[in-house]
Formats: structure tokens, sequence, C-alpha cells
């Protein structure tokens, strides 16, 4: 077998394994009724833990936030806030967010009977504040706060302000919800600070509560992700914070997102003068759950006490993240880095074509991603018979070719001369047989990232697979792409001399295959079986002229 064919074979197993081994399954995590209570509730709000400085308060701040006695929990009410999208509960203790029901979406998670997606952790409150004001750290979480309203309907940009007050301080909170999407605007002002402003400490829980069948795999997705001011956005994952470790990572910054595989919470700056100022990842105790730690950012507070933030709280559609601005499409990244530059654009160009297939044609998802595979082989018809004609033309001058490198075997500038004369007398391309097979490669790649973060396909059935974008419960499509995959090598084999290394990869790439897609999404599979079954007519068809010119070649040497 040609050289570079087996170099071209090794560059494709390397392509079609790097998603397994990069991919790896974590650890199933321990059930949801077993996590002990969070480390972010309310009552565990005043830990001693490193401060989140911001550089420009000019407060003599300590550089630890002292530890609290805390006080009995006050009374506490929930404001209900709902609107077509979403159902969020406030707490009038703190004035925290204490749920977030995203009603267009389902939680899969065991146990939770087919309701609304759920992003709130039980035990855990999003925006839990202290401020830190000198040497002072007055935490809020505890702190009684008045409502405007107890049950809000949403209609047009609707604001529920919360008041609350302790000794020479005062805090209105005012929430903004928008009727038609997930955003969220938080403002809110301090009276009683002193000429140097404070410093906000906002919780931020210890991660997104599970939402999938497959907590695991939604697990690993668990990460911190910030967009430092200038720079593309960088994303912590959960599972590098160890066990009594504490991470700070130092901004400005003008997004912070936690996010799972399918939803994030991300909070934005005010504006370039109110950044947040660092954000904090710890974990501290070692019953809990691996996948989740405590999160923490800064926010500067001026000396007039006014603060805030947007926050968009919900799934991660591609129009919805891209609406907010700042790179926050890219909390959701298709592709390892080095490799995202060239993947991302082919997948979220395939992802918008999904889409409008099955919303424009009507088609379910299974269906496009085999119709999918039929155009992709469709469209590459046309290269693929040009490169296997140039294979055939390679191998019917590999006698002269061999005769020339037996000719100036001790002469490589003449030797390479004589082989370029012998490709251009003959109009063949020597890579002109491989370079194609490494064309469905990249779309391979973009589909296994498009599949495994794609929302619009989170619990889409299809067949008998529950979800397109988790892995066949019966195997029977990895095993079916194995079968195709070698009844394509089988084909291409016709008319060729035999070859015991070609033997070998007949056989070994398909169980290679087969083997590595046990585990990748249903859909993925779904696509490289169509894909091969409709390469074997094209496969059949060309061994089929292979074979004719052989016994072309045979007559006319018969004859001389």
């Amino acid at each position: 077998m040609d050289r570079r064919f087996l170099a071209a074979i090794g560059l494709m197993m390397l392509v079609v394994l790097a998603p397994a081994v990069l991919y790896k399954r974590p650890p199933r995590p321990t059930p949801a009724a077993e996590v002990p209570p969070s480390v972010g509730a309310p009552d565990s709000a005043t830990t001693a833990l490193p401060a989140l400085r911001a550089p420009g308060v000019r407060s003599p701040a300590p550089t630890a936030v002292p530890p609290l006695a805390a006080p009995a929990p006050a009374a506490e009410d929930t404001v209900v806030v709902s609107a077509g999208l979403y159902q969020y509960s406030l707490s009038t203790r703190g004035a925290r967010v204490i749920g977030a029901r995203l009603l267009r979406y389902k939680s899969m998670a065991a146990g939770d009977q087919a309701g609304a997606a759920e992003l709130v952790r039980a035990g855990d409150g999003l925006f839990a504040l202290s401020l830190v004001t000198g040497n002072d750290t007055l935490s809020l979480a505890d702190w009684q706060f008045t409502p405007s309203a107890t049950e809000v309907r949403v209609s047009g940009e609707t604001p529920v302000t919360f008041t609350g007050h302790s000794g020479n301080y005062t805090v209105e909170l005012t929430y903004t919800f928008s009727p038609d999407d997930y955003r969220m605007t938080v403002r809110g002002r301090v009276t009683g600070l002193g000429p140097n402003g404070g410093l906000l400490i906002v919780g931020m829980g210890e991660g997104l509560r599970n939402t999938e069948a497959d907590s695991s795999l939604n697990a690993h997705d668990f990460a911190l992700v910030v967009r430092p001011v200038a720079k593309d956005p960088q994303a912590i994952s959960f599972r590098k914070v160890s066990v009594g470790e504490t991470r700070i990572e130092p901004g400005p910054f003008t997004w912070v997102a936690v996010k799972s595989k399918y939803f994030v919470l991300g909070v934005f700056a005010r504006d370039s003068a109110a950044r947040w100022a660092a954000a904090e990842m710890r974990r501290e105790d070692p019953t809990k759950v691996p996948h989740f730690a405590g999160l923490r950012l800064s926010l500067p507070v001026a000396a007039d006490g006014n603060f805030g933030w947007r926050t968009y709280a919900g799934p991660m559609e591609y129009p919805r993240l891209g609406a907010m601005g700042d790179e926050f499409d890219d909390v959701n990244p298709y592709g390892w880095p080095g490799f995202r530059t060239i993947l991302r654009p082919i997948a979220l160009g395939f992802r918008w074509l999904f889409v409008q297939m099955h919303e424009r044609l009507g088609l379910a998802y299974g269906l496009v991603l085999i119709l999918f595979g039929l155009i992709v082989r469709g469209v590459l018809w046309p290269l693929n018979q040009k490169a296997m004609r140039s294979a055939m033309e390679m191998q019917a001058i590999q006698p002269k070719l061999q005769e020339i490198q037996a000719r100036y075997k001790n002469d490589p500038p003449k030797l390479q001369q004589e082989m370029f004369a012998l490709y251009k007398e003959h109009g063949v391309n020597p890579m002109g047989g491989c370079w194609p097979m490494l064309v469905p490669m990249p779309v391979l790649l973009a589909l296994f990232f498009v599949l495994q973060g794609t929302i619009e396909l989170r619990g889409v059935s299809f067949l008998w697979f529950p979800d397109l974008a988790r892995a066949d419960p019966f195997f029977i499509i990895p095993v079916l792409s194995g079968l195709t995959m070698f009844a394509l090598s089988k084909l291409g084999q016709r008319g060729l001399p035999p070859n015991p290394q070609a033997q070998m990869m007949m056989y070994m790439m398909p169980v290679m295959m087969t083997f590595v897609g046990l585990n990748f999404a249903s859909g993925l599979n779904l696509y490289w079986t169509a894909s091969n079954l409709a390469s074997l007519p094209q496969q059949y068809l060309l061994g089929q002229e292979r074979l004719k010119r052989q016994g072309a070649a045979v007559v006319v040497n018969t004859k001389k």
C-alpha cells in the first residue's frame, strides 16, 4: 500500500479517536437526595474566606472577610415572578433569587417527574450579598427585606423593589424583568457608605442544579466562565478545584457566568466603570459532591452607593446568547482550544442548518441528520470520484514508478524530477487519492460538538433513541456504523492487488470506530451511518470501473 495512504489512515484514526480520549466520562456524582446543605446558603454566607478585593477601592480593607456570628434567620416570604418563559422566586430574606424555573424546558433528572427545569440548587440562593466597608463586613443575606409586590406577572419591563435596613445602612435592590427574554437587570443603592465606598460580595451558589438524565455528563460541563476585558472568555472547570482549595481569578471582567451542559447563569457589568473585580471558587467540605464549588464575585461600590449588573438566567440558545453582546455566545464554545477557530464556524453553520430544516421543512431532527449525511456525501461525490480515479491512475503507473525508483535510487534530486515528470505525463496527483478521505473529518468533529452542546437537540427522541444527544442505550447504531464502514472498506479493496496491511486495516478500522462510537451521541452515529450508506453505490461503481480497467489491461498485454 502507498505510504501516503497509510499516513492518511493514521491521521484519520487520530482525528476520530481524539474526542474519545479527550472527552472522558467522569464518575457519576452522588444522587441529589444525598447532597448536604450548600455552603452557598444564607447561613454560611459569612464564612471566613479570602477577600475578593477590587483594585480601586481605597478603604483600608482587611485581607480576609472576618467571620461573623450568624444571627437567627429572619422570617422568609417568597415573591413569585412569572412570565411565559420562566418563573422566578425571590426571598424576602436577603432579597435573593431562590428559584429559576424555565417553563419551556423540562427537567430530565431522576425524581423530577418531568417538571420544568430548575436552575437553582436546593439550599442555594443566587445573589446573597455581603458589603465590605473599611474593616467591617456586613452580611445582607439574613436581612429582612420588604418587597414592592408579593406576586408579579411580567408585562413589559416589570420592576420589583426590595428595601432593607440595619443600623445606619439602608439597601434598596430593584430587579427588572423582561416578558419575552431571560434577561434580568439588578440595580441597587446603599445609603450610609463613607467617602471611600465599599466592596460588594455577590454569592453565586455552588453551581446550577442538575437537569439531565445523565448527571455525570451534565456535571462534566460545570464550569465558571469569565471574560476579562479585551480578552477571550476563559472557562475554569469545577473539576479542577480540589478539596480545601480556594481559587481566585483576578479581574476586571466584562461578564462572569456559571454553566452546565445546556443552561447558564451570566452576570454582566453595568458599565465600564463598574466591572466585576474578581471571581472565587472554593471546595471546603470533602463530603460534598465533587462537581459543585462555591462561587462568589466582587463588585466595587462607589461612594454614592450605586451598584448593579445585568443577568441572563436561561438556556444556551445561541441567538439569545449572541444578543447579550460581549461575546457571551462563546460561553458555549464549539471545539477545543487551538481547533476552535476552524471548527466553530462549521459547527455554528450546521446548528443553523439543522434548526432551519427542522422548523421550515417540519422534519424530525433524526431525519435531518440522515438527510444531512446524504447531502454531505452528495456534495463530496465529484471530489471522491476524482480522487478514486486518481488512485487508479497511481495504481496503473506503479510499474513505471518502481522502475524509476530503482534506476535513480542513488540520485535523489533526479529521482524526484523523474517522478514529477511521470505524474505530469499521466495527469496524476500523488495526494489526490488521500485528501478526500479527510474532508468528512472536520464535519464529523463539528457535529460532535453540535450534538454535545446544542440545546435544540436536548431530549429529542428518534426511533429507539431516547435522546439524540446521548449514547444509544442498546448500542445498535454504533454497530451499524461499524458494519457500514466495513462494507465500504470491502468494496474499496475490489480490483486491488492483495495487500496484508490493507486487509488488516479493513477489519481494524470498523472495529475501532464501533468501539469509540459506543459513548458518542446517537445522533452522531446516525449521521455517520447514513453517510456511509450513501457512499456504498459510488464505491461499488468505482470498484466495477477498476475491474474493467484491469480486464482491458490484461487484453492489451495478451495481444502484445
